[in-house]
């Protein structure tokens, strides 16, 4: 139990209030991953101002300290690193203010970091082919890794929500896979012909997988798989294949290029690819928007008309 001396030096930092802010989160059904993101932003803010001295009782917190962090974090990291750290303090500090931690927040005239817009690079169809091909055979895992891929380069659906799938979330009939994706919303994602028979190949040899009880929908030796695990399949799968290593948010930026470039409206694509704000139509696939143009250029051949 601690003593007074602790409760007071402890009193109103960080340290005691970023657990209350989390189990905040939680009763607001944020995704686990948002509050490990928001807390490991927190925990950090704090250990940078314990090494170079500063307070970490909120109430002394100023716009110093806030812009001192977030200018560590663009010299050691990315540009959209800075920016998570920056919008994570944002959602403690407008917490804090709630609950009456604060008088004022610190970072009430604070400005963002600038992110660079870097595209993401699409996969060529060849290398996606030597993917699959390296997946192809009659094993537990060659049968899952290729309803796996197949999954993402059909669907476009982010890493998470292609882990998160469960047994139950294929439906053949309507030939549509559910996910839950960012804000705990569920979309119904449609997929072709050959990825139904990646996943009827996979589902019939589940039951016989010493994990087959598990509800995930993709299983390990120990169980379901993680976000890590599925990575490090790709990443593995990549090497046996001859290709660079790919990383899952690229098969979206592709899926969203490819989804484009056949013609397919702006809203199907938002429906389908889970965006609520038509600036992701412009940001994914962004890296093949040249050639998309240049294609359309040569189909509408506009100096012909002459």
């Amino acid at each position: 139990m601690p003593t007074k001396l602790a409760e007071a030096t402890t009193f109103g930092t960080l340290e005691v209030l970023v657990p209350s802010w989390e189990r905040s989160l939680r009763a607001g059904n944020k995704s686990p991953a948002t509050i490990r993101s928001y807390g490991d932003s927190a925990r950090f803010f704090e250990a940078f101002l314990v090494r170079q001295g500063m307070p970490t009782t909120v109430a002394m917190l100023n716009r110093d300290h806030v812009e001192s962090y977030i200018s560590d974090q663009l010299v050691k990291w990315r540009p959209t690193t800075g920016a998570v750290r920056y919008r994570s303090l944002q959602q403690l500090f407008k917490w804090l203010l709630e609950e009456g931690e604060i008088r004022s927040n610190p970072m009430e005239r604070t400005k963002p970091p600038i992110v660079p817009e870097t595209p993401v690079p699409v996969i060529g169809d060849e290398d996606l082919k030597r993917l699959l091909r390296v997946c192809e055979g009659k094993r537990f895992e060659d049968r899952r890794d290729t309803a796996i891929l197949r999954v993402f380069i059909d669907t476009g659906a982010r890493l998470g929500e292609v882990t998160g799938m469960k047994k139950d979330d294929v439906d053949f009939e309507a030939e549509v896979v559910i996910v839950t994706g960012k804000g705990r919303r569920t979309r119904a994602v449609p997929f072709s012909a050959r990825t139904s028979r990646a996943l009827d190949q996979y589902l019939r040899l589940r039951p016989r997988h010493n994990q087959a009880s598990s509800l995930a929908m993709w299983l390990g030796p120990k169980g379901g798989m993680t976000d890590s695990g599925i990575s490090q399949m790709i990443e593995r799968r990549c090497a046996e294949a001859g290709i660079a290593r790919l990383h899952p948010h690229q098969l979206r930026h592709t899926a969203a290029h490819q989804w484009l470039a056949a013609g397919g409206s702006e809203t199907g694509a938002m429906r389908n690819f889970g965006w609520r704000s038509r600036t992701m139509l412009s940001r994914y696939g962004a890296s093949a928007a040249d050639e998309r143009a240049r294609d359309e250029a040569h189909r509408l051949a506009l100096g012909d008309r002459l």
